[in-house]
């Protein structure tokens, strides 16, 4: 087998998070609900943008979150995700690839525009975010270079975008190119609400062994496997997959591998400003040990230290330097 020339390839919802600073009376104009996420159509998004003051714009997204942490670790990331050609496509693409991540899904034309999540900002630090999902639900299986997918050694896929068919054909495209390839498919849940959507979906790919790494947060555990109680519902999943791991918020994390299972308490933190990307960050810690086959329990370390890093300031991306913070575990 050839050696992978990408250690982590992702697919996932090409977003660019807007943010701008900005007065409640304006959220109250505007009948924003302060402090929530609210998905909104083509109009809404134009319509808010133009209310918008000077913005702060970063590509964002799950997976492409989790790539950006891999990168500043130093692991070669590849990502594949929709952006229309107009400019916050554009905003998407030199920042990922800035960030280290190789890039090169071709633009779509026309309507809809790039997705975006417009974040306003009030003075005491709130957020108020409001999600417009627009091209990068329309991602093709044509987009695929399947001979980098079979290059890469873990293929990332983010639950996420399994709702609209044409992405989720084409991450089924995907999952068939990297077995072929005996590379491993790491997935994750993303959201009690996708599983309620696809749940089904998703048993049948373990079921089937088409996901080798799987990563949940305990209230996706209860929602995929119907146990209530946290080690009841490790029980009914350890042995379906390769790796499962399951994070806790302030609880920490578990892993379980074959007749392993290892658990990290949360890293402390003086303040936790923003818990927006935690998970993102958790699965980037994660595999950066997993793919310079780190030891189990020192997996779930560099997990618990990304996530920490991120839940200490507001965004998704790492802003301190996660090697010199990881270091000393990995």
């Amino acid at each position: 087998m050839t050696e992978p020339v990408i250690e982590v390839i992702a697919i996932g919802n090409a977003i660019v998070d807007v943010m701008a600073p900005c007065h409640d009376d304006l959220i109250e104009r505007l009948g924003l609900t302060r402090g929530g996420m609210t998905l909104i159509d083509t109009d809404q998004a134009r319509a808010l943008y133009a209310e918008m003051g000077p913005a702060r714009e970063v590509s964002g997204g799950s997976a492409a979150n989790t790539l950006a942490g891999l990168a500043a670790l130093g692991v070669r990331c590849a990502f594949i995700g929709q952006v229309a050609d107009d400019q916050l496509g554009k905003v998407f693409a030199h920042d990922i690839r800035a960030g280290g991540v190789a890039f090169a899904t071709p633009q779509r034309a026309g309507e809809p525009p790039t997705g975006c999540c417009l974040i306003l900002v009030s003075p005491d630090g709130q957020r108020t975010m409001n999600t417009y999902l627009g091209a990068s639900q329309y991602l093709p299986p044509a987009a695929l270079d399947e001979r980098q997918i079979a290059a890469a050694k873990v293929l990332y896929l983010e639950g996420y975008l399994w709702d609209p068919e044409e992405p989720r054909a084409a991450m089924r495209r995907a999952i068939a190119a990297a077995r072929e390839a005996s590379r491993e498919v790491a997935f994750t849940l993303s959201d009690a609400f996708v599983i309620a959507r696809h749940g089904d979906d998703f048993r049948a790919l373990i079921d089937a062994g088409q996901i080798d790494i799987l990563f949940a947060n305990h209230v996706e555990l209860a929602a995929l496997t119907g146990c209530k109680d946290f080690d009841d519902g490790i029980a009914a999943l350890r042995d379906r997959v390769s790796t499962l791991v399951v994070t806790r918020s302030a609880r920490g994390a578990v892993a379980v591998r074959g007749g392993e299972q290892a658990f990290v308490a949360a890293e402390p933190v003086e303040r936790v400003v923003d818990t927006t990307g935690a998970g993102d960050l958790f699965a980037a810690g994660f595999l950066f040990g997993h793919v310079n086959r780190r030891p189990l329990g020192d997996c779930l370390k560099l997990g618990a230290v990304c996530a920490a890093e991120i839940i200490s300031h507001y965004g998704a991306r790492p802003e301190a330097d996660l090697r010199a913070l990881t270091q000393p575990f990995a």
